[in-house]
């Protein structure tokens, strides 16, 4: 079934759209699970502010500027610890790249 046909009557705008902009859409499927783990999840500034909001959404206000200073400064050393974790498949990941980027990649695989 046509994406048209299932979903057009439906939502006829996100259709078009998508018909409209396909060749711009489409760059986002060609890359593999490994690839794509690291292009989504690795916006170091997305996963900076999403772990400043973990620490700072359940509070309601803050009894002075200092103190969201210090959880802020919280947030921030929590979230340096998952900087230091390496990305899982990385070799797999890389060689696909390379595959993808053959000039790109200055990389030496041991």
């Amino acid at each position: 079934m046509e994406l048209d046909e299932k979903w057009g009557t439906k939502y006829p705008m996100v259709i078009k759209s998508w018909q409209n902009n396909w060749e711009n859409l489409s760059g986002y499927f060609k890359y593999s699970g490994p690839i794509k783990r690291v292009i989504y999840t690795t916006n170091p500034i997305e996963g900076l502010h999403r772990q400043i909001r973990k620490f700072t959404k359940t509070k309601g206000s803050f009894t002075s500027i200092n103190a969201l200073y210090k959880q802020v400064y919280c947030a921030i050393k929590k979230a340096e610890e998952k900087w230091m974790m390496p990305i899982s498949d990385w070799a797999l990941t890389i060689s696909q790249l390379d595959l993808f980027f053959p000039d790109r990649l200055k990389i030496e695989l041991n």
